[in-house]
């Protein structure tokens, strides 16, 4: 698999990573399977992925337990990301709050290393700003426990230019992981995008919604994650597909039978490149968000091995000039992201 470097770190990985969340909650749980899951993260690190991502909060530390036995033994071989700074209240119902707070931090890095077993973790995010507490203090705090070596470098989740300029003022900034995919471009200034200018490096300025631009501005990694659409965009989901109570499509507002009827016109877009090029649409998807950057790595999520080598297979297909413009004329989603 070709390569990128996570940010100016120097460390190279395979252009796309793996997702774990969906190993351990949000998606069809019952049919959890958490021997098949460390197969996965095996195989996956067998074929080149080594780029993996799990967080505290995901199944409230079920995640990482799971993703650090998957790794016994290959802990050299990978780049490994957790997060911290969401507390699972309601595990059933997905129920959660902020804690961006330094006396948190402290507690979750000490927990996250003893639940994946390893001495340090290699990326370590923010993963929601806590609006009670000052990004700045949140960031001071995840610095210090770089100093001490539990950390090597630290990224932010699902925030704004501005804000990632902010933290990278106290400390640098080497990824920001959000959702970024062809029916949420968002991150990319489109469609909504900020209403502000934000400097960058080197003079000059973004639209504060292009996260994208600001981290190749700034040497930092950009992680989409989702980039498959939680699934819509390879096509398997339609306006007929069922979700158990405990999915978090179940009850989101873009998933509705009317929102999926009407955002099938994006899975057409998709899967008029892909019978171009005799790929899948999951392949065009993924494609399209290596695209979108070289400092870009996407890190779709799944469970079962087929999945796996499919996604994959998207570092080896190259998209036209002509296709990307058909991609980037596909519909705006319909429905908002939760």
């Amino acid at each position: 698999m070709r390569m990128r470097e996570v940010g100016a770190t120097g460390h190279r990985v395979g252009a796309i990573g793996l997702g774990c969340m969906g190993m351990s909650w949000a998606y069809a749980e019952s049919t959890r399977d958490d021997a098949a899951s460390r197969d996965v993260v095996r195989a996956a690190v067998d074929a080149g992925v080594t780029f993996i991502d799990t967080a505290d909060v995901y199944g409230d530390g079920h995640n990482e337990i799971l993703v650090g036995e998957a790794l016994s033994g290959l802990r050299d071989t990978v780049f490994l990301a957790t997060k911290a700074g969401l507390v699972v209240d309601n595990i059933r119902a997905k129920g959660m709050h902020r804690d961006g707070s330094p006396a948190h931090l402290r507690a979750a890095v000490d927990a996250s290393l003893k639940r994946l077993g390893i001495d340090y973790i290699d990326l370590w995010y923010l993963h929601r700003i806590d609006d009670a507490v000052p990004l700045t203090e949140s960031w001071a705090a995840m610095a210090d426990i770089v100093r001490a070596g539990k950390v090597r470098y630290l990224g932010l989740s699902e925030v704004t230019a501005q804000q990632a300029a902010a933290a990278a003022a106290v400390h640098p900034v080497t990824a920001v992981q959000s959702e970024l995919s062809l029916w949420t471009r968002d991150a990319l200034g489109q469609p909504g995008g900020g209403v502000s200018a934000v400097a960058v490096a080197g003079g000059g300025a973004l639209d504060a919604g292009d996260v994208v631009g600001w981290c190749a501005a700034n040497g930092a990694a950009f992680v989409p994650f989702a980039p498959l659409g939680r699934g819509f965009l390879t096509g398997a989901i339609d306006a007929t597909t069922q979700f158990e109570d405990t999915d978090l499509r179940a009850n989101n507002p873009r998933f509705t039978s009317e929102a999926r009827s009407s955002n099938a016109r994006i899975v057409d877009a998709v899967r008029a490149v892909a019978t171009r090029h005799g790929v899948t649409p999951a392949q065009v998807a993924i494609a399209w968000t290596l695209e979108q950057g070289p400092h870009v790595i996407p890190i779709p999520g799944t469970r079962r091995l087929e999945h796996l080598v499919d996604n994959i297979g998207a570092a080896g297909v190259t998209l036209t000039a002509d296709d990307l413009a058909e991609l980037d004329s596909a519909p705006t989603a319909v429905g908002t992201r939760y």
